[in-house]
């Protein structure tokens, strides 16, 4: 049985477009988190992931940074992407997306080859992502105001 969406990378400027507008839904006007706070440089060259309903509403989204840009956020290691900017809206919320964006995310970061991925859960999130593999490390830490916890999950089979 569908589960009624899709999760795609954003190639397209619409699909782009469409995850810059959750972002905006749940980050800056649920969140209250400043505009120029939630967008960034990084941006740019991010690999962007976008979860759509079959009649094209957006529901999801996320980012992989990868390479020279994950570095400072990895802790130095090239082989280590970053998730960031992880975000369902509040309709979406309970249906899978959010489980769904991830996975997309990881198989996009096993095809560039990095060996795990690192993440920074807001605290209310940390059994979801627990739930999906990932394992809380450091102390908690304020990000954009709102309390957060790194993350990471190796890639690696076996």
């Amino acid at each position: 049985m569908s589960p009624g969406y899709v999760v795609r990378v954003a190639e397209e400027e619409a699909d782009r477009a469409a995850c810059f507008a959750v972002r905006k839904e749940v980050f800056v006007a649920e969140q209250g988190v400043p505009e120029d706070v939630e967008y960034d440089a990084y941006d740019a060259g991010a690999l962007h992931v976008l979860a759509v309903r079959e009649d094209g509403v957006p529901l999801g989204t996320g980012r992989l940074l990868y390479g020279a840009a994950a570095v400072g956020k990895t802790g130095g290691d090239p082989s280590v992407g970053s998730l960031g900017r992880l975000a369902v809206t509040r309709g979406a919320r309970g249906l899978g997306v959010g489980g769904a964006r991830v996975r997309a995310i990881e198989d996009a970061a096993r095809a560039r080859g990095l060996s795990a991925v690192d993440l920074h859960a807001q605290t209310h999130a940390l059994g979801f992502y627990e739930r999906l593999g990932y394992v809380a490390y450091g102390p908690e830490f304020p990000d954009a105001g709102i309390p957060h916890r790194a993350m990471r999950r190796s890639l690696r089979r076996g």
